[in-house]
């Protein structure tokens, strides 16, 4: 009984060190990946998203601008017309009473 016990004692010891050798060469590689992939990442260019919200605002505030513009533009274009219809007007209108 003893030496099976003994066996039993050194088979767990063996399959413990092999436990703990798993689990320190999981890490291991777990480590290398995430190496790999911020090399990876880095070397790809990207943009921080500091960066990214930044442009984001500018690009925001530009549209808004840019529409803004573009009614002023609607409204001078508008004004613009009136005073050359009324001036269409009134010159077939003086046509009109200078030719009776």
């Amino acid at each position: 009984m003893q030496t099976s016990n003994r066996l039993l004692d050194d088979l767990a010891k063996v399959a413990n060190g092999a436990v703990s050798t798993l689990v320190g060469v999981k890490d291991e590689i777990e480590a290398l990946v995430r190496q790999r992939v911020d090399k990876l990442l880095a070397d790809a260019d990207l943009v921080s998203r500091e960066e990214f919200e930044v442009v984001k605002a500018m690009v925001t505030e530009a549209r808004t601008e840019q529409e803004h513009l573009l009614r002023r533009l609607a409204a001078m274009e508008k004004a613009a017309i009136k005073p050359r219809r009324r001036a269409a007007k009134s010159k077939s209108t003086t046509k009109t009473k200078s030719a009776k």
